[in-house]
């Protein structure tokens, strides 16, 4: 009798056993990261191996964001945490990895991933850190705004491959596959933009806050002044009268700001200059244009080269 029951139920369990594991070995990794930059990076290298989620939304400030309790919940779930790293979001993560006593997920462990290993950083400071913290909203790593330099970003898709690999390395030539097309796509249109950007290297231009250096060296523009006297730190009318006398001296005629600063002091600089108020993407999702990565990259210069077009704005740049 048992061996007819083996011979009549046996198949069967060993097919739902095995369907069991092979749904279990094809899950996909739960990606949370703290940008919207790294999770379409994330979704581009991972691609149906993954899903993915971003905390911090494209508009808001990367500093500055509410740890809310369903963030807890994501990263309780989370496989991978990709983050910024560099006190970027040092403010904010800590308490939600806390919470979501995920142990897989901790500084240290192999689901962690900061988005800046190995990336060459600019603006590294030097002297006491507390001094440094002292002078308003200082980063003692440098500054953290990196993925705005889309070469840059092609280091932060190999972290991301680095990491997807460690944790399910049976799908690694997938991974790879997938971030050679991207490191492809990535250099045609760079190529594309530095020739869209080549008649204005050079032009100057005022920024609202310091968010803009990769971004700046990569394309060949030149930040002469920022309307925030130091990180983090509003402007004074005395302040704002040297910014005007500054511009209306070398005749600079465009200022950029992020979408999550208010406009009131660039407006009001802009009405004693002549220049144009750019909102610029800092993110994925920073605009509604602006759905990739690679979008964010051409909706960026395109407002840009508009606006040296019909400000001429891009006559200061000294050829």
């Amino acid at each position: 009798m048992l061996n007819s029951f083996i011979k009549k139920f046996a198949s069967p369990l060993i097919i739902l056993l095995f369907i069991s594991v092979s749904a279990v070995a094809g899950g996909k990794l739960n990606v949370v990261t703290t940008l919207t930059d790294f999770a379409d990076i994330a979704r581009q290298i991972g691609g149906d191996k993954v899903e993915t989620f971003a905390i911090a939304k494209g508009y808001q400030d990367p500093h500055f964001v509410d740890p809310k309790p369903s963030y807890i919940i994501k990263l309780q779930k989370a496989d991978l945490f990709v983050h910024g790293g560099m006190d970027l979001e040092s403010g904010w993560v800590p308490p939600l990895l806390e919470g979501a006593r995920n142990a897989n997920i901790l500084p240290g462990a192999k689901g962690n991933l900061d988005a800046s290993q190995g990336l060459r950083l600019l603006e590294v400071p030097s002297g006491d850190p507390a001094q440094l913290r002292a002078q308003g909203d200082i980063h003692i790593y440098g500054n953290p705004h990196y993925w705005l330099d889309p070469v840059r970003g092609k280091q932060i898709a190999q972290n991301i491959c680095a990491g997807l690999s460690r944790l399910q390395p049976q799908d690694e030539a997938y991974f790879k596959n997938n971030l050679e097309a991207f490191t492809k796509k990535i250099d045609a249109k760079v190529a594309e933009w530095q020739a869209l950007m080549q008649p204005y290297d050079g032009a100057k231009i005022v920024a609202f806050h310091n968010s803009w250096p990769y971004f700046d060296e990569r394309f060949g523009f030149d930040i002469v002044a920022f309307i925030e006297p130091k990180p983090g730190i509003p402007p004074t009318p005395k302040h704002l009268a040297a910014i005007i006398n500054q511009m209306n001296q070398i005749g600079v005629k465009v200022i950029i700001v992020e979408p999550y600063y208010s406009k009131g002091a660039c407006t009001l600089v802009a009405a004693k200059t002549g220049a144009k108020v750019l909102e610029l993407a800092t993110a994925v999702d920073g605009a509604p244009e602006v759905k990739s990565y690679i979008d964010m990259f051409d909706y960026n210069l395109k407002k840009l080269v508009a606006a040296f077009q019909q400000t001429g704005g891009a006559d200061n740049n000294g050829k």
